[in-house]
């Protein structure tokens, strides 16, 4: 069964914050110098090291202000009602988690998370089965790491963006396949690890 973020384990586990600072990552990994803290962005050196020859990692998004995931919250939130309208609280809060952390434990608000895809030379994305940010709606479940219904390229891309990046010790959010996180809540939980590193950031 997949863990959501909006699981009541993922909050629970302790934030013991080892207060590191958030570092912008470098050109290469793309022009949006996204933040992130600086034990992420070392292994995503590390990660980006061990790809093939002309295939590099694209970071589209790292650290998110607490008031833009809470934007995305409510109109991600605001889609699913309006198809499924009257549904409870409790099951609209475990169908927006597909896509977008709670406020409380969300990866990106810690600084912990990255949205990341993978190109080639001249910078065109490669094909891993859908866009970055696809819902599961829009992509009819694609956007799921184990989808089916993608291509054998797509599986292969995707397992390749796993295997750099799981040995550095991050971890996938299996509902979106772009997303990958150290040391928030959900890696803790999904590691094992007594507790998270990183809190949520007030910039």
């Amino acid at each position: 069964m997949t863990l959501l973020l909006s699981d009541p384990r993922v909050a629970a586990v302790p934030v013991r914050d080892v207060d590191e600072p958030l570092v912008a990552l470098d050109p290469g990994f793309g022009p949006g110098n996204a933040l992130v803290r600086r034990e992420l962005a070392t292994r995503l050196q590390y990660a980006r090291e061990a790809l093939p020859t002309g295939i590099h990692l694209r970071v589209v998004e790292g650290y998110r202000p607490a008031h833009r995931q809470q934007a995305i919250i409510e109109r991600y939130s605001a889609e699913i009602l309006a198809e499924r309208p009257g549904i409870p609280e409790h099951e609209l809060r475990v169908l927006t988690s597909r896509f977008v952390a709670p406020l409380e434990v969300a990866p990106h608000v810690a600084a912990a998370a990255v949205d990341l895809t993978l190109t080639d030379e001249r910078g065109d994305e490669l094909d891993l089965g859908t866009a970055i940010d696809a819902t599961p709606e829009q992509s009819g479940g694609r956007c799921y790491f184990a989808a089916d219904g993608i291509s054998r390229e797509a599986r292969a891309n995707r397992d390749l963006l796993a295997r750099v990046l799981c040995r550095e010790g991050l971890v996938n959010y299996p509902t979106e396949w772009w997303h990958y996180s150290y040391g928030d809540r959900y890696w803790a939980l999904a590691t094992g690890a007594g507790a998270a590193l990183y809190g949520p950031v007030l910039l």
